[in-house]
């Protein structure tokens, strides 16, 4: 039997009430027979509960309702001659909390990054968010427009690969290594500072390792099963962390810039700190380096060393090439 078909108890009443004021605000004009197929309740039900809603409010500062603004109002003539429900006084329940535009534009400006990740993006999961957050900030985000990467084909096809529970194979370029072929059960997809590392079982290690899709070509979904899920993924970026450690050098007074890492300290003389930072690919170093302004020094290995000078020999490069074509 059907709540509509039996009295409603005290409880279930407060229940109702708790939940119609904010359903009522977020359809803004909802039909009495609508309104009450949502509540399970009859029609003459629900519009005994939406007329009583006109002798709840805020109490003001005696304890008692003085003025109209105190208390729910709804539209009277569209419940009357239409059947209609539309609140004209919500009281103070748009005075919760809420986003200011600043932190609103902040959230979308994440969200569309996350928007361009694939099998993401196909959910619709985020665009109702976003347009929840643009609705639920106290004034309307500024238009904000990120471009992100674009997703490359290898992004693409190792999520596939995950979504759809089939190892992958692909070729891969390590450091200092000549390229190898690899069948690999998928984990997870990492995305860090803008890098994308996949973790997941190398059927030709035979163990967890983790991939920086940079350095992966030639991808393929293959018709074998993942069978590998039961296998802990490593903290980090797996047992290979070692080999992906990179000394700094810089000035005791920037140390903070690298809060956001994984590190170890190592000395601190003369105002200079030396660190080691963990780091999946030591060639990453010249990103972060380029942020110091000169500050940083690489200290080793040297594939790092040798990453960051070629970067910064080939941003001057344009510079000149610039300044040529000016003169």
């Amino acid at each position: 039997m059907s709540r509509s078909s039996q009295p409603l108890l005290a409880a279930d009443r407060v229940r109702l009430y708790l939940t119609l004021v904010p359903y009522l605000i977020e359809r803004g004009q909802v039909t009495l027979d609508e309104a009450a197929a949502d509540f399970d309740v009859s029609p003459a039900e629900m519009r005994s509960m939406v007329e009583k809603l006109t002798v709840i409010g805020l109490p003001g500062d005696s304890g008692y309702w003085q003025l109209p603004q105190e208390m729910f109002d709804i539209d009277w003539d569209l419940l009357d001659e239409h059947d209609v429900i539309e609140i004209t006084n919500d009281v103070a329940l748009r005075r919760v909390p809420r986003f200011t535009a600043r932190e609103a534009a902040a959230l979308l400006a994440g969200l569309q990054i996350v928007a361009s990740v694939p099998a993401v993006s196909e959910s619709g999961l985020v665009s109702g968010l976003m347009a929840k957050l643009s609705k639920g900030s106290a004034d309307a985000p500024p238009d904000l427009v990120v471009a992100p990467v674009a997703v490359s084909e290898v992004q693409t096809v190792v999520s596939r690969a995950l979504h759809e529970g089939v190892a992958v194979c692909f070729t891969y370029q390590a450091p200092d290594a000549e390229p190898t072929t690899r069948t690999v059960d998928p984990m997870q997809i990492l995305i860090t500072n803008g890098q994308w590392y996949l973790q997941g079982w190398c059927h030709l290690r035979q163990a967890m390792r983790t991939f920086h899709l940079d350095r992966v070509s030639d991808p393929k979904l293959t018709d074998i099963a993942i069978t590998h899920r039961d296998v802990a993924v490593p903290e980090a970026f797996g047992q290979d962390a070692a080999a992906g450690e990179v000394t700094v050098r810089l000035p005791e007074r920037l140390s903070a810039l690298l809060d956001g890492f994984t590190r170890e300290e190592v000395s601190r003389t003369d105002g200079c700190l030396t660190v080691r930072l963990r780091m999946a690919d030591p060639r990453g170093i010249k990103r972060i380096a380029a942020r110091f302004g000169g500050a940083l020094e690489v200290v080793d290995p040297g594939i790092g060393r040798a990453a960051t000078r070629e970067w910064a020999e080939a941003g001057l490069a344009l510079y000149r090439a610039s300044s040529a074509a000016v003169v």
